[in-house]
């Protein structure tokens, strides 16, 4: 795995104090009930023309990233759309570390990490807007009471195959098969150091199956990578037979495209990734940020996440790709964002023990 960079980690306390020291009376305060739905309008969009750019700090995939950024310029020519890809824990450290120096360079913010969301919004650090598709059709459990952030998209972390290294019958259906012996240097999964899904699922993990799991986990010789990304790609290469974590969106779109990989879906549940966006307190070009926040949790915006980068979906009209395993179909272990953003630098350091990077 790749090395730690050597600038100071900042951890979701030192995030907390730093904005604290850095917050002024330009910063939005929470507030005690969401604002009124935001429409997009033609007010909005030449508003959003005027500014011309902005940026967007996202963990999904770069090659989904990269066509949701080309959907968008061509919905509303005229505004450049800058994606700032990387690891949510990466895009966590650097927008900590930016605010400490009071730089703002973030106007829209994604995570595959939810616990990132509440963190900020703890801290001051977003700006209160609701999208009109937003307060319409997202449920409860995907929208902040407070209008500071919705889930733009939604994934799981499954487990998946090699299809040319592994026969269907003999492939695990279990976390528990995984620590069979017969596995031992044949498997592959990402860091919850780097990867906010793997956080996100480490935490529901170690709460279902116990610390001992990965504990004997980690004797099985694992391919430590960073990225959730990475692990499927693993698997199509052929470097390793079986992944224990990984995107599932990736896996799928992999699939799609002829590579050996099939995804497994846990007896004991799969993990559940909620990936919420927010438009930064402090964001440069706040119309265009408004404009693509809105856009992004429109239908047709939400079926694109689904259609070309198999994602999952908060949104009711969006409908699930008719090659993929239905949603309402699949055991899902339950997500406890609040959890997570509360013990974060705990999980890591429980799973450094065992891992050993």
């Amino acid at each position: 795995m790749t090395s730690e960079p050597t600038t100071r980690k900042l951890t979701r306390r030192h995030v907390l104090a730093a904005s604290a020291a850095a917050a002024g009376s330009f910063i939005t305060p929470v507030r005690a009930a969401p604002p009124e739905p935001t429409k997009i309008t033609p007010a909005l969009i030449e508003a959003a023309k005027k500014e011309g750019k902005f940026s967007w700090y996202t963990s999904v995939d770069l090659a989904l990233a990269e066509k949701v950024a080309k959907a968008f310029e061509a919905k509303y020519p005229g505004i450049t759309m800058k994606v700032e890809r990387s690891g949510a824990e990466r895009n966590f450290q650097r927008i900590g570390q930016e605010f400490q120096n009071r730089i703002y360079n973030c106007d829209v913010v994604n995570s595959s990490d939810a616990a990132h969301l509440i963190v900020w919004k703890r801290a001051k650090m977003l700006a209160p807007f609701v999208p009109e598709d937003v307060a319409q059709y997202f449920p409860a459990a995907h929208k902040d009471p407070d209008g500071m952030f919705a889930s733009w998209r939604i994934t799981l972390c499954p487990i998946a195959y090699n299809t040319k290294l592994v026969k269907a019958e003999d492939a695990p259906k279990s976390y528990a098969d995984l620590l069979d012996p017969k596995w031992s240097g044949k498997l592959v999964k990402a860091h919850p150091g780097y990867s906010g899904t793997i956080m996100t699922a480490t935490q529901q993990l170690s709460r279902d199956l116990g610390w001992s799991w990965f504990e004997k986990l980690a004797k099985q010789k694992v391919m430590q990578v960073q990225s959730a990304t990475e692990p499927p790609k693993k698997l199509a290469q052929g470097e390793r037979a079986v992944m224990a974590d990984g995107g599932e969106y990736v896996a799928e779109e992999l699939k799609t495209r002829g590579e050996p990989v099939e995804i497994v879906y846990a007896t004991e549940g799969t993990p559940l990734i909620t990936g919420p966006s927010a438009i930064m307190a402090n964001a440069p070009n706040p119309n265009a940020a408004r404009l693509f926040h809105a856009w992004s949790m429109t239908r047709e915006a939400q079926q694109l996440n689904i259609d070309v980068g198999a994602l999952r979906s908060a949104h009711p009209q969006a409908v699930d790709r008719p090659d993929m395993k239905k949603f309402s179909d699949i055991k899902l272990m339950r997500e406890e964002a609040s959890v997570v953003a509360d013990q974060a630098d705990a999980l890591k350091a429980q799973y450094v023990k065992y891992f050993k990077v």
